[in-house]
């Protein structure tokens, strides 16, 4: 099955390259995007964006198609902050993911202190090691590992894909959930997602933010990494040293519409507007 959207507020270069997410891999004339088991086929021609897959509905919510962005990209220009009205006209194309949540607490825990590729490259091998090789129309390709499967390898195994130091983290927060699931988060707000985020082995403040806001639509997150403090110090003038204070800063300039600034601001920065 495949359907259209109107690119103008679906670009699936923006929505896939601007770190909310890791497993896509360029593939003909647009992308192949991988979610827990699931797999689709998205590019875009500049004036309609198609994306085929057989789990069509699955990534109709994924890519959070039923959410309309020109209310948010109005709200983000209206600020008058001249780095956020550049972004969020040049990337109003960007949409925040729907995205497997116990994938992202994995994927994000990973992320830290970590590049894009590397982080990539850590997933796929976790793949390729415990999940289940599935086939499609666009080629064969890993599901991303249960968390029992996770829970049933070692930190060794971790350390052999290239995790290093988190390899601790991997094998300790897969047993826990595992063992409870994470069905007691669906439900939290915002400050009780992140307060139980942070019990998890290898979960801080930033990794907590991130889980909410790209797992969770948890929108009023906002994750400081160095792009984010480079960007408070430059364009917004800020002073402050500590990140959970920065972020604090940021929530109390944006409330619930904080996840979508700050992507917009982080990309935007990145592709130097």
């Amino acid at each position: 099955m495949k359907f259209d959207f109107s690119a103008e507020y679906f670009n699936p270069e923006h929505t896939l390259e601007c770190g909310q997410v890791f497993r896509f891999t360029p593939y003909k004339d647009g992308y192949k995007v991988f979610s827990g088991d699931k797999i689709c086929f998205v590019r875009s021609d500049g004036i309609k964006t198609t994306v085929e897959s057989d789990d069509a509905d699955y990534f109709y919510n994924y890519f959070d198609l039923n959410r309309d962005y020109s209310e948010i990209v109005e709200k983000a220009k209206s600020y008058g902050i001249p780095l956020l009205s550049k972004s969020a006209e040049n990337c109003k194309g960007l949409r925040m993911l729907n995205q497997n949540r116990e994938e992202m607490i994995y994927s994000f825990i990973i992320s830290q202190n970590n590049n894009i590729p590397r982080i990539k490259g850590i997933i796929e091998k976790i793949c390729a090691g415990l999940g289940e090789k599935k086939t499609s129309v666009f080629g064969e390709y890993y599901a991303f590992p249960s968390s029992s499967r996770l829970a049933g390898a070692d930190a060794s195994f971790f350390r052999s894909c290239g995790a290093g130091y988190r390899d601790e983290y991997l094998a300790e927060t897969s047993k826990a959930i595992a063992s409870d699931g994470i069905s007691k988060l669906e439900n939290l707000d915002g400050v009780s997602l992140k307060k139980e985020l942070l019990k998890y082995k290898g979960i801080g403040g930033k990794v907590a933010d991130c889980v909410a806001l790209f797992g969770f639509n948890k929108t009023s997150a906002f994750p400081v990494d160095t792009w984010i403090e480079k960007i408070y110090r430059e364009d917004f003038k800020g002073e402050l040293r500590n990140r959970e204070k920065i972020a604090e800063y940021f929530v109390g300039e944006f409330g619930e519409y904080s996840g979508y600034i700050q992507q917009y601001l982080f990309y935007g920065k990145r592709l130097n507007l």
